[in-house]
C-alpha cells in the first residue's frame, strides 16, 4: 500500500511539474529580479554582467542603494501623478463595467427569448477574444480626428467635428470607453453565471412575495452575486492598474501625460531612460498597492453562500 500511495504521490507531481516550471520561469523568477534591482542604482547602459550565481542567477556591477529608490518615490512628482490618473481611471471604469455588467446579466438571467440570449452570449466574447493590440488599433481608428466614424457622426449631429485624441481631457474619455468596451461583457458574463446559481424556487417565491425587481436583486440574488463581484473587482483592479497595450497604440500616453497611466510612466523610465532600478522600484509599489486593494475586496465584499 505505502509503494502505491509513493507512485500515485509521484505521478501527481509529474502532472503539475510543467505548469510550476512555467510559473516559475514566467512569474517568480522576474518578480524576484524586479525585486533585486528595485534595491540597486541600475542603469542598463551603466551596468555590465559579471557572471551568474548558481549557474542562472545574472549578477550586474550595479551599485546597491537599498531603499533609495523607494525613498526617491515619496518625492516624485511625475511618479504621483501618473498613480493618481490610473486610480482615476480605476474608479471611473471599474463602477460603470460593473453596472452595465449587472444590467446585462440581469437582462439574460430573465425568461425567455433564449435564441436571442444565446446571440447576446455569443456576442459578448468577441471583445474579450480581442487582444489588446487590435483593440488599441480600433480605438486609434475610432477616434480618429481626420477619418474617424465617431467624428462623422458627430459632425452629422453637431456639424463639428472633435480631436479626441489630440484633446487631453476627450483622449481619456477615448480609452475609457475603448476599455469598457473591452471589459463590460466580461463582468456580464461573471455576474450572469453567479446568478445561475440562484434556486429556481427561492427566486420564484420571492417573486411572488413583491413585484419589485431591486427586493429580490437584494434579498436574493445578491448573496449569490458576491462571490463573482469579488473576483470581477480583484481581476479588473489588477488589469486597470496595469494597463499598457491598449492606451500605448491609441496616445502612446499623450498628449503630454493627459493619459500617462502608472504601467506608461514605468514603460518609460525603465525603457526609455534606462533607470531599471527606479522602474523595478515603481513596479513592486504597484504590484503591493493591487495585493492590499485585492484583501480588501476579500475583507469586506466577499461572502460564502
Amino acid at each position: 500500500m505505502t509503494t502505491g500511495k509513493k507512485s500515485y504521490s509521484t505521478g501527481a507531481f509529474w502532472f503539475v511539474a510543467p505548469a510550476m516550471m512555467v510559473l516559475l520561469v514566467v512569474g517568480i523568477i522576474p518578480l524576484l529580479f524586479a525585486l533585486w534591482t528595485s534595491f540597486q542604482q541600475f542603469i542598463l547602459p551603466k551596468v555590465h554582467l559579471k557572471g551568474a550565481f548558481l549557474g542562472i542567477w545574472p549578477i550586474f556591477d550595479a551599485p546597491f542603494v537599498w531603499l533609495s529608490n523607494y525613498r526617491d518615490l515619496l518625492f516624485d512628482e511625475s511618479f504621483r501623478n501618473a498613480l493618481g490618473r490610473s486610480f482615476l481611471f480605476l474608479i471611473i471604469n471599474l463602477p460603470i463595467q460593473v453596472v452595465l455588467g449587472l444590467t446585462i446579466a440581469l437582462l439574460l438571467h430573465r425568461p425567455g427569448h433564449e435564441w436571442l440570449k444565446n446571440v447576446t452570449r455569443i456576442a459578448l466574447v468577441i471583445p474579450m477574444a480581442t487582444t489588446f493590440a487590435v483593440v488599441g488599433l480600433i480605438g486609434r481608428l475610432l477616434f480618429n480626428g481626420d477619418f474617424g466614424i465617431n467624428n462623422y457622426f458627430w459632425n452629422l449631429v453637431f456639424g463639428h467635428k472633435l480631436e479626441w485624441l489630440a484633446d487631453p481631457n476627450l483622449a481619456f474619455i477615448s480609452i475609457s470607453i475603448m476599455d469598457c468596451w473591452q471589459w463590460t461583457p466580461f463582468c456580464a458574463l461573471v455576474l450572469y453565471s453567479s446568478l445561475t446559481m440562484v434556486p429556481v424556487e427561492i427566486e420564484e417565491a420571492a417573486k411572488l412575495e413583491t413585484d419589485k425587481w431591486w427586493h429580490v436583486l437584494h434579498k436574493v440574488q445578491l448573496p449569490f452575486l458576491l462571490p463573482g463581484l469579488t473576483a470581477i473587482l480583484i481581476l479588473r483592479t489588477a488589469d486597470i492598474l496595469k494597463m499598457f497595450d491598449v492606451v500605448y497604440i491609441m496616445t502612446r500616453g499623450g498628449p503630454g501625460a493627459a493619459t500617462e497611466l502608472i504601467s506608461i510612466y514605468i514603460q518609460r523610465i525603465g525603457f526609455r531612460s534606462f533607470e531599471q532600478g527606479t522602474a523595478s522600484a515603481e513596479a513592486i509599489v504597484l504590484l503591493v498597492i493591487t495585493i492590499i486593494l485585492s484583501r480588501i475586496y476579500i475583507r469586506f465584499i466577499y461572502r460564502e453562500v
